[in-house]
C-alpha cells in the first residue's frame, strides 16, 4: 500500500500483521478521495475522523491531503501501533493527527472525546468496520454520532460495507447522499436530513 496523493504521496505504508485485518483498498481509497473532492474542493483545512482505523492508511491519505486535524481510532494495540508508525510518515506542516487505542463506540460514546474533537465537529467520518458487524451497531454508531453532535452540520459520514450485503439504516434525521462500489466493497455516503439543517 502506498499513500496516493499529497506531501507524501508515493511512500510506503506499514501493511497490517493480522491477515484478519482488511485494508480499504487503493481503489476504494482513490475513489472515497475522489467523492469526497468532489464535495469539498479538497481536503485542506478540514477534520477528518477515521473510525476502524486498522493500520491507519485512510486518515494517513486525509493528512497528506492537507487535513488540518485526524483523529484516527483502532482497538487493536499492535495495528495502534501500526497506524502511528504510518502517521509519521506524513511530514504536514499544519496538520495535527492522534492515534486513539479505543473502540468506535466508546469513543463516540466518551465525554473526553467532545473535549478532544474540533468545537464545530468533524468535516467528514470514515468508517470501515469488520464486514462481519451487524447493520444494527452501524446505526448504533450513526445514533451516537448524532447525539454527541461529532460531525459538523454539512458535513459527510462514509461507510464501507461489503457489496452483497443488505443496506443499513440511517437514523432519524441523517440520509444516504449516494453509493459506490469498488468491487467486494462498496462505500456508502451520507449525512444530515435537508430537514434538520439549519
Amino acid at each position: 500500500m502506498r499513500i496516493i496523493a499529497g506531501s507524501a504521496k508515493g511512500k510506503t505504508l506499514l501493511s497490517p500483521p493480522d491477515a484478519r485485518t482488511r485494508p480499504t483498498s487503493d481503489r476504494a481509497r482513490e475513489g472515497l478521495f475522489s467523492s469526497l473532492e468532489s464535495e469539498f474542493g479538497s481536503i485542506n483545512d478540514l477534520a477528518f475522523l477515521d473510525l476502524f482505523a486498522g493500520s491507519g492508511a485512510v486518515g494517513v491519505e486525509a493528512l497528506s491531503r492537507g487535513a488540518t486535524l485526524v483523529h484516527a481510532v483502532e482497538s487493536n494495540s499492535e495495528m495502534s501501533r501500526v497506524a502511528s508508525a504510518n502517521f509519521e510518515l506524513v511530514k504536514s506542516p499544519v496538520g495535527k493527527f492522534k492515534v486513539i487505542h479505543s473502540s468506535a463506540k466508546k469513543y463516540l460514546d466518551n465525554e473526553f472525546t467532545f473535549h478532544q474533537a474540533p468545537e464545530s465537529g468533524f468535516d467528514i467520518m470514515f468508517m470501515d468496520p469488520p464486514y462481519e458487524l451487524p447493520n444494527s451497531d452501524i446505526t448504533d454508531l450513526l445514533l451516537s454520532t448524532v447525539r454527541g453532535d461529532l460531525l459538523k452540520h454539512y458535513g459527510i459520514i462514509a461507510i464501507e460495507r461489503e457489496t452483497k450485503s443488505k443496506p443499513f439504516e440511517w437514523p432519524e434525521g441523517m440520509e444516504e447522499i449516494k453509493v459506490r462500489s469498488y468491487g467486494q466493497g462498496s462505500i456508502y455516503y451520507g449525512g444530515y436530513s435537508a430537514s434538520v439543517l439549519p
